[in-house]
Parts: structure tokens; C-alpha cells; sequence
């Protein structure tokens, strides 16, 4: 209800002028000059909560008078909790009792009619509803809210919810204004900020009816066991007298009462208690302490027993916390205002001050909100007080100074929850064997490697195979709980067969299903568990590449370079050893380098040995020409294969060659890529195909009926597995989420799935099970793979024996040249010495000479080195 409308007033003056105004036990005050002013109350004198507002109100206005001496006169009425019967009881107090302000009523439905009578003569209406829309105080100016909302509760709720991490509630809710519906938004955005979401919202009668059996009867066929209770108590007690009866008050249930209910469980008979055994409370907290609040409980107590001896329970709670403050405000600003209505209401705006409910301060027309509220847990007789909640702290066991805050309820201790005490519920239910979770699995799969559904010959029996269902039960083998489920197949697109999970047609779905933004709308998906991405696959051809410089390939460069030196090196020590004994080794620097590099190479195409003459030049020879065999053939083999080989290529590298080529392409039908390439790559949607399976695709693209295939990676594998030799992937993958199993959003079963999934592919199993797929449809003719360039690492102990055959020889060339030139310098000296003295000492000369003779005759081959060097 935005706005109250003519029809509403129209049946509001009817009721008036066809009915006596009635006067309920007061005194008319006209003339009655001791009195300072006239209050209405409208209550509804049938419930607990009108019962104590009237009583507290009457105790406020007494307590009044004994401090200021000034008495207020309060004319109560009962609406019966009847909108109509509250605004006629308004117009009754305004036109026959002359009130200047009214306290009440407690809901919506009667404040917006009693403040539509109100405003036509601007009486101040102070409501005790919960919760008054926005435009309220702009359509009804003098309407004030005398109660805290319920919007911050809210918070306290979603705090519980995060606490024991349950992640969907069910919200049940009075149908019966808009105030109901005007928390609901405030819970859902609570709790989304805790992760968890509202599941199912469920709208009950004001009166109980065969409905209530049959909400509860499809709720208990839920998953979701977190259930918020939003009601009335008349219609709560009711609810959980139903739910009691139907077992829905036992283990793995949860109930989640706010401030309506929860407020006045001490008030409640022990039948409805005993109905109500392990559900969690949230209630508005104000402070039982004080000697205001003591001497007010002791006299409420006393005079509620008196006045109603048929309730069992005497303690008064926030509702006549408020309505005792409610009417304290309007008579202090009724001492202050004459009695003028606008300058009543701006005093009761400037009110702030400590009542019984707290602190009393208005803010735009409405009490400000209370930000401690009380949790408590029935069991027992009664109830337990858990401890607290505070806006921006959290719980705690207390709330003074040395208070310990904490963001989770555990601290508060034990919960006696539905069915037992010390076990905590999951906030869900699993399937039963009874009741099975419902998969759908894609029947026309164009990749059967991955899911394949097969129907015997009665179509009675259905087998289901394939990678991704032996996914699905590694993964279910890691679940800690049992989880029943039953396959059934689908025909239709990828979409659609991900729709019928919102649907409620399926539980979840299974198969190569790819994970992708759109879907999100129906379902929310586990850890992928193949690789993502969108590749394209062509066919391939021969290459036609420039072959002018292909003798060099069989070698690196490396090789190149380090044959060359090696052989140079070779050359040039059996050049060293064999000059002396060839002329043609001599001549010119010229001609001798000619030789020099000549002779290196030579070495590789001849078998020169009778012509050397050196022992160390042949076993120089010996080893290089070993070493140049081996490198020689080797180097033909590598030549060979190179030349045999076939090299090819894709046909297309790029999208770009396709789009502008009008090339025809294909994808799986089904599948989403449809849209995706037409609206991300932005190809032309005639010149697109869809295909059924692996051979259609081979077959398509080997006949040029389709230029490429655009596939999932994980199908470009499997495909790219089976036909090896004519096709092959080109371009770049494009980025998709993988596939992934799907379940409905906020599934409670969606994170053990995730983690188990998890499981598997940490372990290993999952890369054993793709292997076990692909090696089922390897390819028999594999391509050879291209042959490589040789490097010197081949060869490397080859040359290590080459170049160290040909230093050991020149190392011992050297050695032999060293002793030639010592013994040719002993000659000279004696030749100088000889010279020296030949014309003065011939006889000693002779001597000398003799003795010189001896010693080159123990040295014969002191000329043949000399002629040598």
C-alpha cells in the first residue's frame, strides 16, 4: 500500500456517519481547567504488544504528573487490529475527545488510515509500526515513527547467516502490507554482503489457512533448511505448530526469528515453546538496568497481574519500553507547546533524552534506530541469552566497556539447535535415494570421447561414458557425504540444457559444457577442469620454402665453424712435419699458404699416406681421416632426410585471411560459439556451419567445404589426436572459461563440488583420465618429426681425439727441434774458438781441434738435424 486512496476514505467517512461515535470509560475534559491536555491511544487490546503499550502509557502520563504536577488525560481505544475500526476510533478521539496527539497503532495498515484522518485537522500521530515507508512523512507531515525500524536487525540476521557459513536462506514474511515487504530488500543486501543470498521468499496469509501446510510442505522439499521467520506472533505460533507437526523442527533445520517474535517468546504459553525448541532469536536490547527501570518493571509487573491475570508472563519487553517513552516525549512537548500542533511536533523533534528503550531522538520524522540487539536461543521452558550483536562491532558475551567483539556467533558459545545440541547444521539437505539429484547430460555431444549416450534396443536402459562422467564420479569419490544422483539426457542447445536448471527441470548439468558470462544467468559453474580457450584448426600443405642454401642445414654453424678449424689446424701440423721432405711444401709465403689450405682439405677426399714421410704426420692423418669419415656420412644421412621429409604448413594463420576471403568456417552444433563469432570475432553469420561430429568436421575441411574449424581447446586436442597428419592449429587461442559442471546459483553443494573437483586434479587423476581419452584416439600415422640440425655436441669427443693427436704430434715436433738448434749453437762456439786462434796455437789448436773431433764423432747426426732444420 504506497498511498492511501480515495476508496479507503471513502469507507472510513461512511463507517463514521453511519455509526455513534463511541466513548470507552473517559472523562470528557472539557471546562476541566486542571488539565493540560487531552492524549489518544489506539491499541489493540487483544494482543500482548496493545496490552502493555496501554499499560505503559498509562504509567508514563502518572509518572508525569507526580514530577511536574500537571495532569494529561489519556482516552485509549481498541482497534481490534482492524485498519477501518483505527481510523474510526481516530476520528473519534479527534472530533468528540478533542485529543492534541495520538500514540499508535502498532501496524501499517492502520497507521496510514488513522494518519490520513489525523492530517486533516494536524494532529501529531506517533505510530508503534516497525517500519513507515519514505514518502510517508512527505505525504503525511504530522506522522512520526515512535518505534526503531527493523532495517539494522537485518544486519544482525546476516551476521548469524556468515557465522556458521551458510549461504541461502528461505525468508517467510506476513502478506499483509507493505511494511512486511519493505525489510526485505534491507535483509537481501545484508546478506549478499556476507556471501550469502536469499533462496526463496515465501508470502503467508495473515490467517492461518490449509496454505500454511502446503508452504511448508514445499519447502520441506527443498534443499534450503536456513529459514527466516518474519511474522506476527499470532501467525508464527501458528507456524511453528504446523512445522513441528510436519518434523520440521528436527535435526538439520534452522530458525531464524526477528524482533515481532522473538520480542515476546517470554510471553508465550509452554505449548507454543516446546514447538519452538532450538531456533535462534534476534530481539531489540535496551538497558534493564537503572533505578528508573527497576522501580518501572517492579510496578508494571504488579499492576499487569492485576489487570491481566490470564497472562502467564508479567515482564514488560521494548514494546512498552517505547510506548512509555512515546508518551513521556508528547507530554513534555505538550508542557512546552500550548497545545499548539506544530509547535508540539517541532518539541517532540528536539527531543533527546535517556528512556527506558534508550536514547529518544528523532531523525527525519523516526525514532533513531537501536544498534544493539539480543540473541537468544529457545530451549527448555524458556530461553537462553546467547549474548550480542552491535552495529559496526559484532558479537559479544556482554556489552560494557571491557566488551569483546568478534565477527562470528561461535564465540557466544553453544547453540541448542533443532534435534541435539552438539550438532551444528549444514543449512542444507542432501538428496535422497528416494529423492536423487537431477543431472542433465547433453544426449547429442558432437565429441562422444567426452560424453556419449547410448540407448539399448528398448530405449529402457541409457548408458552414459566418457571423460567428462568419469570426471563426475572421480569427483563425487572425494565428496565426505554420499550423494545420490541419476543421468538424464537432454536434446537440445547448450543453453537451453543449462536453462533447465533454472527451470528447476534439472539439479545440475554434466558434460562439455563451456563455461561462459551468458550462462551465468541460469546456473553458477564449479572449477573448470579442462583447459580453456577457442582455437582454430585448418588443414595443412606442402611448404614451398627456398631451398638454395639447404646443403648448410645438416650442420649448425657452430659445426660449420669448428670443422673448418679443426681441419685447418690438421693441415697445418702436417704441413709443419712434412715441409722439409716434399719441395712443393716449399717456396714462397704465397705458395705455401696455398699448400697450407690445400692440404687441409685434401686430407678429406684422399688417402695420402705412402706419400708422408713423418711418423707423427701419418698418425696425425690416421686419426683425422676417421674423424672425417664419420662426419661425412653423417652428414649425408642428415642431407638425405631433409631432402625426403615432407615439411607443411597451415593453410590459414589468421582470422583476418578468413574474414576477408569470405571463407567458409564451421563449430559444433549447439554450442554457443554461434553467437560468439559473430559477435566477438565478427565473422559474416552466412559463411558459418555447424557440424555433428569429428568425421563431419574432418571430412569438411579436407574437401574444402569449410576453410577452418573453430573448436574448445580440449576438442581441438581430442580432434587434432585423431586425425594428426592432415590438419593442425593456427592463430591465437581465445580466452573462455573451460568447461565446468553447472549447478543452480547459490547451490550449497556447489563448493564441496568445487572442491572436490579440486581434488582430483591435484592428485593426478585427472590428467591420468585425459590421457586414457586421447591415447583412446591416437593417431597410427604420426608425421615424422623434422630433423634437426646437427651440433658439435655430436661430435665433440670426435674432435677432442682429432685436435689432440694433432698437438701430441706437434708438441713432439717441437721438442725434436729444440735439441737440434742446442747442439747447432755448440758448433759455432767451437768454430769461433777455432778462428780465434788458428794463427798463433797451432799445436794447441790440434790439441783442441782432436778433442773437439771426439766429441762430434760421439755425435753423428748433429749435421743431418742441422740440414733438417
Amino acid at each position: 500500500m504506497d498511498k492511501l486512496g480515495p476508496r479507503w476514505c471513502f469507507l472510513v467517512f461512511v463507517f463514521i456517519f453511519t455509526q455513534t461515535a463511541k466513548i470507552n470509560s473517559s472523562t470528557n475534559t472539557k471546562g476541566n481547567d486542571s488539565v493540560m491536555g487531552v492524549i489518544g491511544a489506539i491499541v489493540d487490546n487483544s494482543s500482548r504488544i496493545g496490552k502493555e503499550e496501554r499499560l505503559a502509557m498509562k504509567m508514563a502520563l502518572e509518572d508525569f504528573y507526580y514530577k511536574f504536577n500537571q495532569s494529561l488525560v489519556l482516552e485509549v481505544r481498541n482497534s481490534q487490529g482492524q485498519p477501518i475500526q483505527a481510523a474510526l476510533e481516530a476520528m473519534d478521539l479527534i472530533n468528540t475527545q478533542q485529543v492534541q496527539a495520538i500514540l499508535g497503532p502498532q501496524t501499517w495498515e492502520e497507521t496510514s488510515l488513522v494518519a490520513e484522518v489525523g492530517s486533516k485537522s494536524d494532529i501529531p500521530i506517533f505510530s508503534f509500526a516497525n517500519t513507515i515507508p519514505k514518502w510517508a512523512a512527505e505525504w503525511w507531515p504530522f506522522l512520526l515513527q515512535a518505534s526503531t525500524n527493523e532495517f539494522n536487525q537485518m544486519k544482525a540476521v546476516a551476521a548469524i547467516v556468515e557465522s556458521w557459513e551458510w549461504q541461502r536462506v528461505t525468508v517467510i514474511y506476513e502478506d499483509r502490507d507493505s511494511s512486511a515487504t519493505s525489510v526485505l530488500p534491507h535483509l537481501s543486501n545484508a546478506l549478499r554482503e556476507v556471501g550469502a543470498e536469499i533462496s526463496q521468499l515465501v508470502a503467508l496469509a495473515p490467517f492461518a489457512s490449509s496454505s500454511l501446510s502446503k508452504e511448508l510442505a514445499r519447502l520441506k522439499e527443498g534443499q534450503c533448511r536456513v529459514f527466516v521467520v518474519h511474522l506476527s506472533i499470532s501467525l508464527a505460533e501458528k507456524l511453528f505448530e504446523m512445522a513441528k507437526r510436519m518434523k520440521m523442527m528436527e535435526r538439520d533445520y534452522v530458525w531464524i526469528t526477528t524482533d515481532p517474535v522473538t520480542s515476546l517468546v517470554h510471553a508465550m504459553n509452554a505449548t507454543t515453546i516446546s514447538n519452538m525448541q532450538g531456533i535462534l532469536g534476534v530481539k531489540s536490547y535496551f538497558p534493564e538496568t537503572g533505578g528508573h527501570f527497576k522501580e518501572f518493571h517492579r510496578r508494571f509487573r504488579k499492576r499487569f497481574r492485576s489487570e491481566h491475570p490470564e497472562e502467564n508472563n508479567h515482564e514488560p519487553d521494548i514494546f512498552a519500553a517505547q510506548a512509555y517513552d512515546a508518551a513521556w516525549s508528547v507530554a513534555l512537548a505538550m508542557r512546552e507547546s500550548n497545545k499548539v500542533p506544530p509547535l508540539l511536533l517541532e518539541k517532540v523533534f528536539h527531543s533527546d533524552f535517556h528512556g527506558l528503550s534508550g536514547k529518544v531522538e528523532f531523525i527525519d520524522n523516526k525514532l533513531v534506530s537501536l544498534n544493539i540487539f539480543q540473541i537468544v536461543n529457545v530451549m527448555g521452558k524458556s530461553y537462553r541469552e546467547l549474548g550480542f550483536w552491535s552495529y559496526g562491532h559484532g558479537f559479544s558475551e556482554n556489552i560494557n566497556e571491557n566488551a569483546a567483539y568478534n565477527s562470528s556467533m561461535k564465540v557466544l558459545g553453544q547453540v541448542f539447535w533443532p534435534g541435539g545440541p552438539w550438532y551444528t547444521p549444514r543449512g542444507w539437505t542432501l538428496p535422497t535415494s528416494t529423492n536423487p539429484l537431477k543431472i542433465g547430460v547433453p544426449a547429442a555431444a558432437n565429441f562422444k570421447e567426452y560424453v556419449k549416450v547410448e540407448y539399448d534396443q528398448s530405449e529402457s536402459n541409457i548408458s552414459y561414458t566418457g571423460f567428462a562422467i568419469d570426471v563426475f564420479k572421480a569427483t563425487l569419490e572425494e565428496l565426505p557425504f554420499y550423494l545420490p544422483y541419476k543421468f538424464l539426457p537432454f536434446n537440445g542447445t547448450y543453453n537451453a540444457l543449462v536453462e533447465q536448471i533454472q527451470l528447476k527441470i534439472f539439479d545440475a548439468v554434466v558434460g562439455d559444457v563451456t563455461i561462459v558470462a551468458g550462462r551465468y544467468q541460469y546456473a553458477e559453474f564449479t572449477h573448470p577442469y579442462t583447459e580453456s580457450g577457442i582455437v582454430m584448426v585448418v588443414p595443412v600443405i606442402s611448404k614451398t620454402s627456398n631451398r638454395a642454401w639447404l646443403f648448410m642445414k645438416p650442420f649448425t654453424m657452430a659445426m660449420w665453424i669448428l670443422t673448418g678449424v679443426i681441419n685447418f689446424y690438421n693441415g697445418f701440423v702436417i704441413w709443419l712435419l712434412e715441409r722439409n721432405n716434399c719441395p712443393e711444401l716449399k717456396g714462397s709465403v704465397l705458395n705455401q699458404m696455398g699448400m697450407l689450405i690445400w692440404l687441409a682439405f685434401n686430407t678429406l677426399l684422399s688417402t695420402n699416406g705412402a706419400r708422408l714421410h713423418s711418423n707423427l704426420s701419418r698418425m696425425t692423418m690416421v686419426v683425422w681421416l676417421f674423424v672425417a669419415l664419420v662426419i661425412m656420412q653423417t652428414y649425408t644421412a642428415n642431407l638425405t632426410s631433409m631432402l625426403t621429409v615432407q615439411h607443411l604448413g597451415p593453410t590459414v594463420t589468421d582470422i583476418e585471411t578468413l574474414k576477408s576471403s569470405n571463407a567458409i568456417i564451421g563449430h559444433c552444433s549447439g554450442s554457443f560459439l554461434s553467437r560468439y563469432l559473430v559477435e566477438v570475432l565478427h565473422f559474416n553469420p552466412n559463411n558459418i556451419k555447424t557440424f555433428s561430429s569429428t568425421e563431419a568436421y574432418a571430412h569438411a575441411l579436407k574437401n574444402g567445404e569449410m576453410a577452418a574449424a573453430f573448436l574448445d581447446v580440449p576438442l581441438a586436442n581430442l580432434f587434432l589426436a585423431k586425425y594428426c597428419t592432415g590438419f593442425t592449429k593456427a592463430g591465437p587461442t581465445y580466452k573462455v572459461g573451460g568447461f565446468g559442471f553447472a549447478f543452480p546459483r547459490g547451490s550449497p553443494l556447489l563448493s564441496s563440488i568445487t572442491e572436490a573437483l579440486l581434488k582430483v586434479s591435484e592428485s593426478g587423476q585427472l590428467h591420468e583420465l585425459e590421457n586414457k581419452m586421447i591415447t583412446s584416439a591416437k593417431c597410427e600415422d604420426v608425421e615424422p618429426d623434422k630433423t634437426p640440425s646437427l651440433s658439435p655436441n655430436s661430435f665433440l669427443v670426435l674432435f677432442i681425439l682429432s685436435g689432440g693427436t694433432s698437438t701430441i704430434a706437434l708438441l713432439v715436433y717441437i721438442l725434436r727441434v729444440d735439441k737440434s738448434i742446442l747442439r747447432h749453437k755448440i758448433m759455432w762456439r767451437v768454430m769461433r774458438t777455432i778462428m780465434g786462434h788458428w794463427g798463433s796455437q797451432k799445436r794447441r789448436f790440434s790439441r783442441r781441434v782432436s778433442d773437439v773431433d771426439e766429441n762430434a764423432s760421439n755425435s753423428p747426426n748433429t749435421f743431418e738435424l742441422w740440414n733438417q732444420v
